[in-house]
Order: C-alpha cells, then structure tokens, then sequence
C-alpha cells in the first residue's frame, strides 16, 4: 500500500475512534429555580467546552467529554455574574455542594466508567446520576436533605438553604477522616454521617463510605444529571427540622486538618459560561480533520 494513502487511513481512523470513545453528559433541571452547573475536570484532564453555565427551570444541555475524562461536577443556586463572567453564588461556590464525581474508560481494557454522587462536603441540591440509557445503575440523592439538617449543620432558607457537613461544621478529625482517622480501619459513620446516609443511601456519606457508592458501567457512551429529580418541594421552617444527632457539639478546631476541599478547588469553575463555546470546540475539530486530510492528498499527489 502507498504509504501515503496508510497515513491518510490512519488519521481518519483516529479521529474516529476518538469521536466515538467521548462520552456525552446531559443536564436536566427540574428545580423551580434557575441552577448553574459547574465541572471541573481533575489535575491532568482537559477542561470540558463548557465550565460552568446558567440552566433555567426545565431547561436541559448536553456537553461532550475527551476521552477517559476524570472530573466532577455540581450545582450553584442563587448566582449573580457581571459582563466578565465573574460573580458570586449563594451556594455551591464553596462547599457545602452535592457532588458527582466520575472517572471515565478505566479498567484493563480502558472501557469501564467509574462514577458516584457524594455528600462528603455537604449537600445543597438534590441529584440524580443514570447512564447508558438505563443500563447503567442510577444514583445519587434523591430526596431534600436540607429538610432533615440538623440545625448546627444548616445555613441559608429557601432556594439558598444548605447542609454542611460536619467535617466543615466542626473541623474535627474525626468527622473529616483526617490525622489519625485517615484511614477506612480508623474513620467510621458518625451520627451526623448517618443522617445522610438513611436519606440518601446510595451516596457517599463519609470519606470511606466506598462499599456501596461507588459504581461501574462498562462503555456508558452518555450520563444524565438531574438536579430535583422529584420537583422541589416546599420549604419547612427551621422549627420543623428533626432532631440533631445526640452528638457533642465543641468549637472548631484546625487540628488534625481541616476541610476536604479548599475553596480555591471550587472557585476554579465559578464563571457563566465556558472558556471556548460547544460549537467552537467542534468546528476546531473539524477544521484540524481537514487540514491533516487535505495535507496527507496534497502529499499523496506529489508522490
């Protein structure tokens, strides 16, 4: 065979394979309020076309991910950005935020994707994580759990209210798997780690809480994020929250550690909309598609 022609074969079959290996993320909001979705890929991934956008009430939007992406993503409420894209939100700027986190194409044969919803740094948003159009084991939290916060945990009302952790809350090691806790043998469920997990038994509710949060699929191909999958139901008022935790409730401290997540982790995605735009991802592609097809036949030609 030319060898040009081999070449030209190869670049087609690359670009290809890579196209057919992305994985495409959908965002449903079924909140009464707008949300603002924030991904932010982890050390060593590319930044998705988008990282951080407006989604109204029953609005939706799909992004693309490269390949074996390793990210994680969530929900602000409440956000008030300026013509530079920077702004503030009431919740899910900092912690505490309901997290998705996925790991995509791991295994030995590079096909299994590894996802999980976490409640680790708190909770703000309900959330609901289904793949492979329903072959996939969905997960997530599904209920309101700022209505069951215990009052030391809880911050903000309405659309605005959030649930801490109590790592956050109290900065213990104890609570935040820290020090001599960093272990799964020393770092167990707490009362208050338990209050998440009976509401929300398939998310993480500590830092160890892997038996049964995490999950796999094999070549998922698309994920959908819901955020209130079953509506937004009324606000309760403080006075109807349930009983804390029979927990000793002490002053902060920094010993032993503190937060899971720095603030500067979250800040990294705090804009409206993205870097580069969906669509200008996607002509870029085409364009560098053409141009290393149209070098490969202006070669073949000369040969």
């Amino acid at each position: 065979m030319n060898p040009s022609i081999f070449v030209l074969l190869l670049l087609i079959s690359t670009f290809f394979s890579i196209s057919l290996s992305s994985t495409t993320f959908t965002f449903i909001n079924k909140c009464n309020f707008t949300v603002w979705p924030a991904i932010l890929s982890n050390a060593g991934h590319p930044p998705l076309s988008s990282t951080g956008f407006e989604l109204p009430t029953a609005a939706s939007r799909s992004l693309q991910t490269p390949p074996n992406w390793s990210g994680r993503l969530w929900a602000r409420t409440g956000c008030v950005f300026h013509n530079s894209n920077n702004g503030s939100c009431t919740t899910g700027e900092t912690p505490p935020a309901t997290l998705a986190e996925f790991s995509l194409g791991g295994g030995e044969q590079n096909n299994i994707d590894f996802y999980d919803v976490s409640l680790v740094d708190g909770f703000n948003l309900a959330m609901v994580v289904e793949g492979g159009k329903g072959r996939c084991a969905a997960t997530g939290c599904v209920v309101d759990l700022n209505q069951r916060c215990p009052a030391e945990l809880r911050i903000g009302e309405g659309e605005t209210a959030a649930c801490r952790s109590a790592c956050e809350a109290f900065r213990r090691p104890e609570y935040c798997c820290s020090g001599e806790f960093a272990s799964p043998a020393a770092c167990k469920p707490t009362a208050y780690s338990e209050v998440f997990k009976a509401a929300c038994p398939k998310s993480y509710s500590y830092a160890f809480d892997d038996s049964t949060s995490t999950f796999t699929c094999a070549d998922a191909g698309e994920f959908t994020v819901t955020f209130c999958p079953e509506g937004t139901p009324s606000q309760k008022s403080s006075k109807d929250s349930p009983t804390s935790p029979k927990v000793p409730v002490t002053s902060p401290t920094t010993s032993g550690g503190g937060l899971m997540l720095e603030n500067d982790y979250w800040l990294a995605s705090l804009t409206s909309g993205s870097r580069t735009t969906q669509k200008s991802m996607v002509i870029s592609t085409l364009l560098l598609f053409i141009i290393l097809c149209s070098a490969s036949l202006l070669f073949l030609i000369k040969v």
